[in-house]
């Protein structure tokens, strides 16, 4: 686990970017079935629907959507993405593994989380706004990146902290990918991802 295992440019200020190789441990299904409720029920506990907007975390990655050129009213955050559904009731959805310890990961730390299949990309990586034309065909279809903040590498952007693409979504028979947490500098520290992240791992019998 580390900060900056790859070669990243910054072009976006404000931003820190902590990666983290995962691994899939077959025969998880229950306690990672368990780990999404629990997760969902502390998130209820710990965030109101009317004040999610002012929460210090979720409002510092808002600033930063603005600052890259993106509406975060329009086009959320996916980690405030995730915590509205959960605050409406809903439990947090089982995709693949790795995507749902991504997904536990964003919502306890209130910080968009992004999980790529190894060998899907290649650094060197920047960390820019999307430019005018700029699109891809994201998890959610096709997907205008303009004045999004993203990443990408010499083959172009892969992943926004609002959707990722086809690119490198973790496919059925994965059993590794990297996880990159987009975190409001100064706001979230990397030791808070490396903690939250051994607690969710201990929770399902796992370690890093």
């Amino acid at each position: 686990m580390e900060a900056t295992p790859f070669p990243v440019r910054f072009e976006l200020e404000g931003w820190d970017l902590f990666w983290v190789r995962v691994e899939s441990v077959p025969g998880q299904e229950e306690a990672l079935a368990a780990l999404r409720r629990t997760t969902s029920e502390r998130a209820r506990s710990r965030f109101e629907p009317e004040s999610l907007s002012s929460h210090p975390t979720v409002a510092a990655v808002r600033g930063l959507f603005r600052a890259a050129g993106c509406d975060p009213t329009r086009y959320r955050p996916s980690s405030e993405a995730l915590l509205r559904r959960v605050l409406k009731g809903e439990d947090l959805p089982a995709i693949h593994p790795l995507v749902d310890l991504n997904n536990c990961l964003s919502v306890e730390l209130a910080v968009p989380s992004c999980v790529a299949g190894e060998g899907t990309f290649t650094p060197p990586l920047v960390l820019r706004a999307g430019r005018a034309g700029e699109s891809y065909e994201s998890l959610r279809g096709p997907f205008n990146l303009e004045g999004k903040p993203l990443l990408a590498d010499a083959q172009g952007p892969f992943s926004t902290p609002i959707t990722d693409s086809q690119r490198v979504k973790v496919q059925e028979g994965m059993g590794s990918a990297w996880m990159v947490a987009y975190l409001p500098r100064g706001r979230v520290p990397p030791e808070a991802v490396c903690s939250t992240l051994d607690g969710l791992l201990a929770e399902i019998g796992a370690s890093r």
